[in-house]
């Protein structure tokens, strides 16, 4: 069955069965197995399935590699060669072959045998299709071709020639008779685009797809599409409208795009990047208050902790969870090159809001908030002051920070000078142009001449 938690990645020092706890505002929060820390390679083997399945568990194999953890990459590289196996994907099977390198025992040797077999028979695969599609193409039917290039599409996706699929996938296009065929062949390009990592060509087709009549009375594909225009801007580091795109998909995504992304990834993935980019408001309204985006985000726990947390204020806790999540968002897929950076905003964020309320905040209470050191706060709040965040003065004597309060008598005098000359330029353009049509000095377009009759 799905679990109710995000990817994550295994660890051999959490198999005893241990738990984690979180002290929260409403006592203490325990996540099974210790989740905030690791899981297991089994939680990604039952979230996706396919292309997916295979990019993650090869993508943790190689993190657990560079984090020395061994049995974390061979527990991965099992099941890469299992699925290998599976597959028609032979340059896979090397790959995974060559990353084993004799660790697992012959049973994971590469069999030459097996390669050539299955190279000989998807060889004889693709002459039948091509042969097919020849055909089809003397006959000029439409839909024939159309299912013609889907086909053999589908044949070098599965054997891992992308380019070749994406070109396939794209030639349908000139063949699409109804809205369905179009969303079809926006889906399938999307879902090459996206592993080849040419996001531009998601987000056009993302579009295309978007523009489609059938979109609209489809819920999943339209689920689907805003996955991909989510993951696309993640990728372009454009996180408020990955947000938006992730905090409108349905809560009956389910696992229809399991071959592309998990509702737990969509969800995670969501949240953080709301926390890091909207405001107080905005976080209320589409991640709090969003009865949809609630649901998916009851299967990761900890991430709707951290989100609740932050916005009653509760710093510490929030900062705390974050950093734990850190540890495993390290081995996803999209995003463990953006986790840094967003949680530095989550903090530069929370930092702020702190001292909003107050005229003057002793920096020792606020370091025990923020669980660091008072040196290390103030250097955090100068370069806060200095980028124009926090509108306010450190006393670093006496480690305060002091608001700069603001001169509402002064402000209110700008304003109404603003006012006045805004109001005195208006008045002088309007007796101008009185003047101007008094005196008939103004231009009127030339009416056309009509052509006589013979």
């Amino acid at each position: 069955s799905r679990g109710t938690r995000p990817m994550a990645v295994p660890s051999t020092s959490m198999m005893d069965g241990s738990a984690m706890e979180i002290e929260g505002a409403q006592g203490t929060t325990t996540f099974p197995h210790g989740l905030l820390q690791a899981a297991d390679v089994e939680t990604i083997v039952s979230q996706y399935t396919g292309h997916a399945l295979v990019r993650r568990i090869v993508f943790v194999a190689k993190k657990a590699a560079e984090k020395k953890d061994e049995q974390l990459e061979l527990d991965a590289l099992k099941v890469c060669f299992e699925e290998a196996k599976k597959s028609e994907n032979t340059a896979l099977y090397k790959e995974a072959t060559s990353l084993i390198g004799g660790r697992l025992g012959q049973e994971y040797d590469p069999d030459a045998a097996w390669m050539e077999q299955v190279d000989r028979r998807t060889a004889q695969k693709q002459d039948k299709l091509e042969s097919e599609l020849n055909g089809y193409k003397a006959n000029l039917i439409k839909e024939s071709i159309r299912m013609g290039h889907t086909f053999l599409g589908e044949f070098f996706y599965d054997k891992g020639d992308l380019q070749s699929a994406l070109k396939c996938y794209i030639r349908t296009r000139d063949y699409c008779t109804t809205s369905n065929h179009v969303v079809t062949m926006c889906l399938n390009v999307i879902k090459v685009s996206l592993e080849l990592e040419n996001y531009l060509h998601v987000l056009n087709y993302v579009q295309k797809g978007e523009q489609s009549p059938s979109v609209a009375g489809d819920p999943k594909v339209a689920d689907k599409l805003k996955c991909a225009a989510g993951l696309a801007n993640l990728a372009n580091k454009k996180y408020k409208i990955a947000a938006r795109s992730f905090l409108q998909v349905s809560a009956e995504l389910d696992d229809n795009y399991s071959d592309v992304i998990a509702p737990q990834d969509v969800a995670t993935y969501g949240a953080i990047c709301a926390l890091a980019s909207f405001d107080r408001s905005e976080l209320k309204e589409k991640v709090i208050d969003s009865v949809s985006f609630r649901k998916l985000l009851e299967l990761v726990p900890e991430v709707r902790e951290a989100v609740y947390d932050f916005y009653a204020s509760r710093y510490t806790n929030c900062l705390k969870l974050l950093d734990a999540l850190r540890a495993y968002l390290a081995f996803d897929l999209h995003l463990h090159s953006h986790i840094g950076e967003l949680c530095r905003c989550i903090r530069e964020k929370a930092i702020v809001q702190y001292t909003i309320p107050f005229t003057s905040v002793v920096l020792r209470n606020m370091a025990a908030a923020f669980n660091t050191q008072v040196d290390a706060l103030e250097r955090e709040i100068a370069d806060l002051i200095a980028k124009g965040h926090i509108s306010a003065r450190v006393d670093s004597h006496n480690k305060i920070l002091y608001s700069r309060g603001t001169d509402h008598r002064s402000a209110t005098f700008a304003k109404v000078e603003k006012a006045g000359r805004d109001y005195l330029r208006d008045s002088e353009n309007i007796l101008l142009r009185a003047r101007l049509l008094e005196h008939n000095l103004v231009q009127t377009p030339q009416k056309k001449l009509e052509p006589m009759g013979d």
